[in-house]
């Protein structure tokens, strides 16, 4: 049987990535487009720019494609053939069928989550390979996620399941883009960061520099996001029982920084029955997470098809 290779791409606020991978997830083209929301006259030129894209991978390609991926930000539909729900961003993309608008005949173009596409990175080509039931949380300018369970990506009702970000974890806190108050998003995003540090911080990079070099304010607010932090993954883990979870995201540079106090308050508050532990890794893919893993999901749905 020959092997499959598939196009992925990431619709992004800010670029459009785009990566041609086989079956193994091995990247053999990449590309990287800015996003234009608007340009007098255009229209949406972002969708435009999507389909110069795989026109370009597909013309690099010296193999058939089978199957193309788009994640995007915002809940797909039931057959996960558009984005069903995106208020306020990327205006016309909100069941916008771009298996029509690509027009590639035979090829099946499916869309998912971009939060659920890098879980999808991870489970097939990355950190949580080889694992059935995965837990990932996204960490930058917001807190996304996804949910692996017996192999399988878990969309839910609405396709909305794996916004992890908006689970609460203080009732009396500030209420996020869902009304929840005090949500693990609230508690670390990027977004969120100028009103938690009063004014004084505007990214995540600056805090933890000024963290490292001894400002007390700094480190105590690093420190109190990264135990907000635990609290949510302990959470999730007395929710969902995962073999593993990822972490990806921006937030994830800060590296040792992340990890060893998120170990020691996980040792404060994870529950673990019979001194069973579940570890936490950071993902393998960074930039390219969502395009990967939108042209694995793609691929999975090519598994039970003849060649």
């Amino acid at each position: 049987m020959a092997e499959r290779n598939a196009i992925g791409i990431d619709l992004g606020g800010t670029n459009i990535k785009g990566v041609l991978i086989d079956e193994k997830g091995t990247i053999s083209e990449r590309m990287e487009l800015p996003t234009k929301e608007s340009d007098e006259g255009e229209g949406e030129p972002w969708k435009q720019t999507v389909r110069e894209m795989v026109d370009e991978l597909r013309y690099r390609s010296s193999e058939n494609i089978s199957a193309v991926g788009l994640a995007a930000p915002g809940i797909a539909d039931e057959s996960n053939r558009s984005i069903a729900c995106m208020p306020g961003r990327l205006q016309g993309l909100e069941y916008f069928y771009w298996d029509d608008f690509l027009a590639l005949e035979e090829i099946p173009v499916k869309v998912l989550n971009d939060a659920q596409a890098a879980l999808i990175a991870e489970s097939s080509f990355g950190a949580a390979k080889g694992f059935r039931h995965v837990v990932m949380l996204t960490l930058g300018t917001g807190v996304g996620g996804g949910i692996l369970i017996n192999g399988e990506l878990y969309q839910g009702h609405f396709q909305r399941a794996g916004h992890l970000g908006h689970i609460c974890l203080n009732e009396k806190g500030y209420r996020g883009i869902t009304g929840m108050p005090g949500t693990l998003e609230e508690a670390i995003g990027n977004a969120s960061l100028e009103r938690r540090s009063n004014g004084k911080y505007l990214s995540t990079d600056i805090l933890l520099n000024d963290a490292q070099n001894g400002d007390l304010f700094a480190s105590w607010l690093w420190l109190d996001s990264v135990r907000n932090l635990a609290l949510g993954i302990g959470s999730l883990i007395n929710a969902f029982a995962p073999e593993l979870v990822i972490l990806g995201g921006g937030i994830t540079r800060a590296g040792e920084d992340l990890i060893k106090p998120l170990e020691r308050f996980l040792d404060d508050v994870e529950w673990r029955p019979a001194g069973v532990k579940t570890p936490v890794r950071q993902a393998r893919f960074q930039n390219d997470a969502g395009a990967i893993g939108a042209a694995g999901f793609a691929l999975s749905f090519l598994k039970q098809k003849p060649e």
